[in-house]
C-alpha cells in the first residue's frame, strides 16, 4: 500500500461520527470543503442528477406503490408492515428515501451463501462492520445477554437468535468507535488486537477468524470522499469469500447531503444486494430518535435514543432472519 493510499485512509478514519476515545491520534480541525464529483463519488450518479443540493428529511413515514409505513413497528418480530416487493432498477437522487425498511430478498443470495459453505465458511456465524452504534452493548448484544428480551421475540426470530448465538455479543475488529469504510482496509486499524496480524486488514481478519457466511454493513457518518470506492473494495472482497453482505442506510444526515446513504441505496441495486433501509425506519419518530451526546456535542445529533435503539436491533434482526432463510432455502 502506497504512502498516498495510507494518508488517504487515515483521513477517512479520522472523520467518522463516532469518536474514538482510546486512541491518540490527530483530529482533522475542520470540515473539507467537497465539489459535487466529491460528495456523489458513485459514477452513475452523475449521469442522472441534476442538482446534489437536496436535504429532504420528512417528518412522517414515507409511502410508495410497493411499501407503506401506517406506524412505528411493534418490537415484537412482525414483518408485515416493513417488507416490499423487490425492486431492482436504479434509484433516483432521493429515491432511496422511498425503499422499504425491509426489501423482498433476491434469489441469488442462495448461490454467494452455497458457495462460502464450500470455502469453509460458518453457516452459524455473521459479523458486523460498523462504528459505535454497532458494537454488542449498543445493538444486538441484549439478544444474547438479557433472556426477556429474547423471550419476547417471535419463535422465528428466535430460531434465527439460537442459529448465530455467539456472534450478537461479539466484539470484533471490524466493529469499533470511529470505523469507516477506510478504516476497515487500514491494516493498522485493529492495533494487533483480536488475534490479527499486522499485515491484515480488519476484513482480512474478520474473515479469517470468524468465518461469517453473513455480514452487516452498518457505517455511520463520515467525510471520506471515497467512500464508495471503499465499499465497493469491501464488497467485492466479501462476495469473493462467499460471505452475504447484507448493507444498511443510517438515521442521521450529519454529512447534510445524504450523500452515504444514496450510495448505500445504489451500491445495493449494482451489486443486487439487501438493503436495511433504517433511515426509513426512524422516519416517524420526533428528531428521527437522534440526541446529541454528553462529552460529544461537536458531533451533533447522530446518537439513538431507546426507542430508536429498539428500532435498530429489531429492524435489523429482522433483515438478519430473512436474508438468512432466503439463503438458506428456508
Amino acid at each position: 500500500m502506497n504512502r498516498i493510499l495510507k494518508l488517504t485512509l487515515l483521513v477517512s478514519i479520522l472523520t467518522s461520527a463516532c469518536g474514538v476515545e482510546s486512541r491518540v491520534i490527530p483530529t482533522l480541525t475542520s470540515t473539507p470543503t467537497l465539489t459535487l464529483e466529491q460528495m456523489i463519488p458513485t459514477p452513475r450518479y452523475r449521469n442522472s442528477i441534476s442538482t446534489a443540493t437536496s436535504t429532504k428529511e420528512p417528518t412522517e413515514p414515507v409511502v410508495t406503490d410497493t411499501f407503506e409505513v401506517t406506524s412505528t413497528p411493534e418490537l415484537n418480530g412482525t414483518q408485515q408492515n416493513l417488507t416490499g416487493t423487490a425492486d431492482t432498477s436504479t434509484p433516483a437522487f432521493d429515491e432511496w428515501m422511498n425503499l422499504p425498511v425491509i426489501p423482498a430478498i433476491n434469489s441469488n443470495l442462495r448461490e454467494i451463501y452455497q458457495r462460502g459453505i464450500s470455502l469453509g465458511n460458518d453457516p452459524q456465524n455473521f459479523s458486523i462492520f460498523g462504528d459505535c452504534q454497532s458494537r454488542p452493548d449498543e445493538f444486538f448484544g441484549v439478544y444474547e445477554t438479557d433472556q426477556s428480551v429474547f423471550d419476547g421475540l417471535s419463535p422465528d426470530l428466535q430460531e434465527t437468535v439460537n442459529n448465530f448465538r455467539g456472534s450478537f455479543n461479539r466484539e470484533s475488529p471490524t466493529s469499533q468507535d470511529g470505523t469507516t469504510p477506510g478504516g476497515l482496509l487500514w491494516p493498522e486499524w485493529h492495533g494487533g488486537e483480536y488475534g490479527c496480524t499486522s499485515s491484515e486488514t480488519p476484513v482480512d481478519c474478520e474473515l479469517r477468524i470468524h468465518r461469517p457466511s453473513f455480514v452487516l454493513i452498518q457505517i455511520g457518518t463520515h467525510f471520506e470522499s471515497r467512500n464508495t470506492d471503499y465499499l465497493r473494495t469491501i464488497i467485492n472482497q466479501l462476495l469473493d469469500a462467499g460471505v452475504v453482505p447484507i448493507l444498511a442506510t443510517k438515521a442521521d444526515n450529519r454529512e447534510q447531503d445524504n450523500r452515504i446513504n444514496r450510495d448505500m441505496a445504489l451500491l445495493a441495486t449494482e451489486f443486487n444486494l439487501p438493503l436495511w433501509n433504517f433511515w426509513s425506519a426512524v422516519s416517524g419518530l420526533p428528531d428521527r430518535g437522534l440526541y446529541v451526546k454528553e462529552g460529544r456535542e461537536d458531533q451533533g445529533a447522530v446518537y439513538l435514543n431507546t426507542e430508536a435503539s429498539e428500532l435498530h436491533r429489531i429492524t435489523g434482526l429482522t433483515m438478519l432472519n430473512l436474508v438468512w432463510r432466503a439463503a438458506t432455502g428456508q
